[in-house]
């Protein structure tokens, strides 16, 4: 459902996204039923506009081939009427991200997700070559995920600039933490930002950000909906109170790996989807119990 051209009020990929967990079954394999239940509770209980899925917190690096072909299809046929279902193919293999993005189109995904490419470090002319190959791959629109603390190298400002002169390139996932050098690309390209960490949704959205693609938006999707909403609809003393209110929220989800804390959480919740497949490992029970009071402190468990 995703049109690759947008506009300030419209962004490719609507304002509020989560990166998906991916839910097991008993034996560790593939529990389609509990992803197609999950992603129809984040789209019409908690207001979503979209879904990440096969990213990093939806424990993409241990997933195979033919699973992530498989979610993709499953939550696509569930909500992709009604949200827009962006894949994650990024690896550190052009070739490779490449071979995942013409699948995940496939499948039924409407947009891209691409890591920059991990532990290789290559020099932001690599980047360039990467990116722009993901975005040639399929009739897909495309968003450049920017996060140095996982992938070991930022995509520099000029690489950023660059990079949006590809027609399909229209989005960036920000986990990069440089708001000045975001707020650089913003005023020269028309890269529409969204956060990829919760808790600089405001300040991002303070600088020309559209929106979150969260984790912790499993739980606090309402609340995160709210704040965005208030401060696109004018009313940034509201937002400032929102954020106020959910900064515990997003950034307690981090207190263990999240893809862990979530679905350990989750399980809490009444809405259990399985382990972790290794080296992920279940939070302690005392980190989980905090997080479950900081949910409840913010009204929303």
């Amino acid at each position: 459902m995703t049109d690759p051209t947008h506009t300030a009020a419209e962004p490719p990929f609507g304002r509020l996204l989560t990166a998906m967990v991916t839910p097991f079954d008993d034996k560790g394999d593939l529990d389609l039923g509990a992803a197609r239940a999950l992603a129809a509770h984040l789209v019409d209980d908690l207001r979503h506009d979209g879904l990440v899925i096969n990213g990093t917190t939806g424990e993409a690096p241990t997933t195979s081939d033919e699973e992530k072909a498989a979610i993709i299809a499953a939550v696509a046929g569930e909500v992709g009427d009604r949200a827009h279902i962006v894949a994650g193919v990024g690896t550190n293999s052009t070739r490779h991200t490449c071979e995942l993005a013409r699948q995940a189109a496939e499948a039924g995904a409407d947009g891209l997700l691409v890591v920059t490419p991990y532990y290789s470090r290559p020099p932001q002319e690599g980047l360039l070559a990467h990116f722009g190959a993901a975005a040639d791959a399929t009739d897909l629109p495309v968003m450049v995920y920017d996060i140095p603390s996982r992938a070991g190298i930022p995509v520099l400002t000029e690489t950023m600039i660059a990079l949006a002169d590809h027609p399909r390139i229209v989005a960036v996932k920000d986990a990069k933490g440089q708001l000045v050098e975001s707020a650089k690309v913003m005023a020269a390209t028309d890269l529409a930002y969204y956060a990829g960490d919760d808790a600089i949704t405001l300040p991002l959205l303070s600088v020309g950000g559209v929106g979150l693609i969260g984790t912790s938006t499993h739980f606090s999707g309402l609340l995160a909906r709210d704040l965005i909403d208030a401060w696109v609809g004018g009313d940034p003393a509201r937002a400032l109170e929102l954020n106020r209110r959910a900064l515990p929220v997003f950034t307690g989800v981090f207190a263990a790996q999240g893809c862990s804390m979530v679905k350990a959480t989750l399980a809490r919740q009444g809405r259990p989807v399985g382990g972790l497949r290794a080296p992920q490992v279940m939070p302690a029970d005392d980190l989980v119990d905090t997080y479950v009071d900081t949910l409840r402190a913010a009204g929303i468990f």
